[in-house]
């Protein structure tokens, strides 16, 4: 689909809920929510152990959810035996990131299809500007 649309809050947004659709069909194969899925996708970026405050303090920042919302989905994420809590730090059980790494390999091969025929140029393109437009949003957000 090609558009002369000019990038905007509702376009951005709607590309979210597109995506972000595709993926909960993934995750609903795997019966894990969005902020878990997450939760261990941060774990595992942190080579498979983490603490929890970063843990904690990665999720409200980057999903802009309270501490409770992130601290329930670790919570749910340690009784399913997904995460273990040593006291000082979680860490991915084996079912754990073996589950992450089937949920990456699907999202990747579904982002392989979404992507694959976007110039390069145009990714890089969107992808500075994307990231200046979140520099910027949570600049306001640290302000208020």
């Amino acid at each position: 689909m090609t558009s002369t649309t000019t990038v905007n809050g509702q376009i951005i947004g709607q590309a979210h809920y597109a995506t972000r659709a595709v993926l909960e069909s993934v995750l609903a194969r795997s019966g894990i929510t969005f902020h878990q899925a997450v939760a261990l996708n941060a774990t595992a970026d942190d080579g498979g152990a983490t603490e929890r405050d970063r843990l904690t303090d990665r999720m409200t920042g980057t999903l802009k959810v309270d501490a409770d919302t992130a601290t329930a989905a670790i919570d749910t994420l340690i009784a399913s035996g997904l995460l273990t809590d040593t006291g000082s730090r979680l860490a991915l059980t084996t079912s754990g990131s073996a589950l992450q790494h089937d949920i990456r390999t699907g999202t990747a091969e579904i982002t392989a299809g979404l992507y694959a025929d976007l110039p390069a140029e145009d990714l890089a393109t969107a992808g500075r500007v994307l990231a200046t437009v979140t520099e910027r949003a949570n600049a306001v957000l640290a302000a208020e």
